[in-house]
């Protein structure tokens, strides 16, 4: 791939709670460097990066002492930036996504359009999913926050259902490795796609 074609992104943001800087390559082998002081959390954006094939890095930092909140959705928003600034004008690109995902009991579907219009459904996690909390840091309902971030910041529709689970653990991951095998698709160069995939010319 040419120096002009390269799509990678490269964004930093900071506020008085948080303090995060994401690096990405779409056309990467799924290499990740993550680092958010959220364990679980590292634990879903390095399976995100490995089953998209995305090169990712992420440095985050944040009042963690308060509560994760702040730095997980920080993160997101950054990590949405970066995937918008990558695609450029997204000439080229598949533009649609859809992933079905197992993860033991668990399985969850992800759908993205890299349509330029933010929205997210999210449903069928299990009732109480919301309150569990992960890894000792990570609340259950933070799930859907993030997707809701990345998605807005990314402009992307984006449709994930939980379609069975038991395990909190597993009901998240699912939704994550789900998401990345769809990004994958979407992003993914197609060499019959001439200019933007638009009826209207542009995404």
């Amino acid at each position: 791939m040419s120096e002009a074609r390269r799509r990678t992104a490269r964004i930093e943001r900071s506020t008085s709670e948080s303090s995060v800087l994401v690096e990405l390559d779409l056309d990467g082998t799924g290499r990740t460097q993550i680092d958010t002081s959220v364990p679980f959390y590292d634990h879903m954006l390095t399976a995100l990066g490995k089953h998209s094939l995305i090169d990712l890095t992420v440095q985050a930092k944040g009042d963690t002492h308060i509560d994760v909140h702040h730095t997980v959705e920080d993160t997101a928003i950054v990590l949405g930036q970066a995937l918008r600034e990558a695609l450029g004008d997204k000439r080229g690109i598949a533009r649609y996504g859809d992933a079905t995902v197992p993860l033991d009991e668990a399985l969850a579907q992800a759908v993205v359009d890299v349509s330029g219009r933010p929205y997210l459904v999210h449903t069928g996690e299990p009732a109480g999913q919301e309150y569990h909390l992960i890894g000792g840091h990570f609340t259950g309902s933070l799930t859907a926050h993030v997707l809701e971030s990345i998605a807005h910041h990314a402009a992307f529709s984006m449709h994930v259902r939980v379609l069975a689970g038991r395990d909190p653990h597993h009901i998240v991951e699912a939704q994550f490795k789900a998401l990345a095998r769809a990004l994958r698709a979407a992003v993914a160069l197609d060499p019959r796609v001439d200019g933007v995939p638009s009826t209207k010319g542009a995404l």
